[in-house]
């Protein structure tokens, strides 16, 4: 598979990188961010963006590699992840997969007990931005480490 010459055009690319600054900013926590990036992108298969996420984890916000590594197996992973982790994470799935249904409502009570509202409001954002992400990745064929504008 060749990467495809789609160039992505400067405005879209300023609105997504602003609503991923956003999101991530007022999440007030860029480890857990980095995790539901990792883990929304894991279900997405996009290449580029779990390369590039992986790295922000590990370099910048001196994530186990362990958890990463586990991290499409979290349910199965016992304490590794907090309880909080594993609500956004179950959100995260959840929202990455709406094409198999909705979010149930258990999902979404389960994370309103350890987020605050607005907190919730940047969790879903963070999975919305990175969804996007993936699917301009992917339907461009942009290989890990490769230009992605």
């Amino acid at each position: 598979m060749s990467a495809r010459t789609t160039v992505l055009d400067p405005a879209v690319r300023d609105a997504m990188v602003a609503f991923s600054a956003a999101a991530k900013k007022g999440l007030g926590d860029p480890g857990l961010a980095e995790l539901l990036m990792i883990r929304a992108s894991q279900i997405n298969a996009c290449a580029f963006c779990l390369d590039m996420h992986h790295d922000i984890a590990v370099a910048k916000n001196g994530e186990n590699p362990e958890r990463i590594a586990l991290l499409s197996a979290w349910r199965e992973a016992g304490t590794l992840f907090s309880e909080r982790e594993r609500a956004a994470l179950e959100l995260t799935e959840a929202v990455t997969l709406l094409t198999e249904g909705s979010v149930p409502d258990e999902t979404y009570a389960r994370a309103a007990q350890h987020f605050s509202e607005t907190e919730l409001a940047h969790v879903l954002g963070v999975i919305t931005v990175i969804n996007s992400w993936n699917r301009l990745m992917v339907s461009r064929r942009i290989e890990p480490g490769g230009p992605a504008w």
